[in-house]
């Protein structure tokens, strides 16, 4: 069982449900619907059946956009777990040895992890052991992580630094360094697989701000933008999502956005890969961003305080710590930090395959 609810979970999965289906190895996908818009698109767009079950009626299912929301969707979520506990049951462990998998550090990750122990399977965490060292900040990812470590059993961890934090918290069960994030085997899968959907400058920087703790800082949200319009070199592109247009609105900015600050609509990631490809330097809050454009070689500022991952960090990716002058230095000074790509260096998927195999998850060989 894979349970995930965001696109970014999908995305991140994505390999390894590829790797089952080549290996005749059946799972299903459960969807909490942490992410509505984009999430059946994102399916369709990497090949991938849509989800077996669904935790929220497909027909009353909203995105999460404000925090307050996340509590009676977590009790919706827990209810039809209670209410459907028997079939759901059933259905794990119909067929050999049930696992259930979750990926990240969302409420997703920790749903998932609870309903995995509550029906009696044991529970695999992909990127696992990542940690800010802060518990306040990222909030609440840093504190998610670490109470899916407490759940889990099969721990997949991207390199030796994650291995290390996860030993040292006694983690149970079997932890596996897989080399990198499985985020490497979604970007060889897909980039360069289609055109920009858009028009795109010959240069250009790309822009994405959208997580909760940045959207809700109007001071830092809105000197971001300020010093990107005011400090960039290129012309900006910057796919939005409704959440963050609103909020432009909300901040009376929409006057910074012009020809050569595009804000432009947000794609799903078949689509948004291209992008990526062809952009000269990134300015993100997200993680995910962080980890691809870390594998890419490209240079990026990550526009937040903190961050698990780091990877990267000191080379071709700035931490900023919301610092505008940090900001305002990267865009100075981009092309220092171009790197090589390691695309073809590490094959995450098959580290995690062959593992499932040793312990009997997985039969047959992929073909």
């Amino acid at each position: 069982m894979m349970v995930a609810g965001t696109t970014a979970e999908i995305i991140k999965l994505s390999p390894l449900m590829r790797s089952l289906l080549d290996s005749g190895t059946p799972y299903e996908l459960w969807n909490t619907a942490q992410h509505v818009d984009g999430l059946r698109a994102t399916l369709d767009d990497l090949g991938l059946p849509q989800p077996d079950e669904h935790f929220l009626d497909p027909r009353t299912q909203s995105p999460l956009v404000r925090s307050s929301q996340v509590p009676g969707w977590m009790l919706r979520i827990g209810f039809h777990t209670l209410r459907h506990r028997r079939r759901l049951r059933r259905t794990l462990h119909a067929g050999g040895r049930p696992l259930v998998v979750v990926h990240g550090d969302t409420f997703t990750t920790v749903l998932g992890a609870l309903v995995g122990r509550f029906l009696g399977a044991p529970v695999a965490h992909v990127e696992a052991g990542m940690r800010s060292g802060d518990l306040r900040n990222p909030m609440p990812e840093e504190i998610n992580r670490r109470v899916v470590a407490r759940l889990a059993r099969l721990h997949f961890a991207p390199t030796r630094r994650e291995v290390d934090n996860l030993r040292r918290e006694r983690a149970k069960g079997l932890v596996v360094d897989t080399g990198a994030n499985t985020a490497i085997d979604a970007l060889r899968m897909m980039l360069g697989a289609e055109h920009p959907p858009i028009d795109l400058p010959d240069e250009f920087g790309l822009v994405t701000l959208h997580r909760f703790e940045m959207l809700r800082n109007s001071a830092v949200f809105a000197e971001t933008l300020r010093v990107l319009k005011e400090s960039s070199p290129l012309p900006l592109v910057m796919p939005a999502g409704d959440t963050e247009r609103r909020r432009v609105e909300e901040l009376g900015l929409s006057a910074l956005f012009d020809d050569r600050f595009r804000l432009v609509a947000k794609q799903p990631y078949p689509r948004f890969l291209p992008i990526l490809a062809r952009a000269s330097f990134v300015v993100t809050d997200s993680g995910g961003l962080q980890q691809e454009c870390g594998i890419l070689g490209r240079p990026a500022a990550i526009q937040r305080d903190a961050t698990e991952s780091h990877q990267g960090i000191g080379e071709n990716l700035v931490l900023t710590q919301l610092d505008p002058d940090r900001l305002r230095d990267f865009l100075a000074r981009w092309e220092d930090h171009r790197r090589p790509s390691q695309l073809d260096a590490f094959h995450p998927t098959e580290v995690i395959m062959g593992s499932l195999r040793s312990e009997g998850y997985v039969g047959a060989e992929v073909r």
